[in-house]
């Protein structure tokens, strides 16, 4: 499967999650509390962080897709970030990063072996 990966920063994580939740009709599949949250719908790999700062700014762009090894990223000629990444390496990228679980069944397979 391919979905589209959109990442955006965002003020105040929490209304932030309550609102897509609902635009998106699901919860996220990772939450960092007042940190980090992403979901996966058939067709998008969407994801948001905390940065004041930057709220409502674009963080990257890219693909999930389950044929990509590993994951790599590079800037297209606008200096976008764009990455590429399978499910299983961007769910343990997160595990690895904020040691939180990722709820998606492949995942939480592979964490028990």
């Amino acid at each position: 499967m391919k979905r589209f990966h959109i990442a955006l920063a965002v003020a105040d994580l929490d209304a932030s999650v309550a609102d897509y939740s609902a635009r998106l009709g699901q919860p996220p599949q990772a939450l960092v509390p007042g940190t980090y949250a992403m979901w996966r719908t058939d067709q998008l790999n969407f994801s948001i962080s905390r940065e004041p700062a930057r709220a409502g700014q674009l963080r990257h762009v890219g693909f999930e897709d389950d044929d990509a090894h590993g994951f790599t990223s590079d800037a297209d000629v606008n200096g976008i970030a764009w990455e590429s990444f399978s499910a299983v390496a961007q769910d343990l990228r997160i595990i690895s990063t904020y040691g939180v679980p990722v709820h998606e069944p492949a995942t939480e397979e592979l964490i028990r072996n």
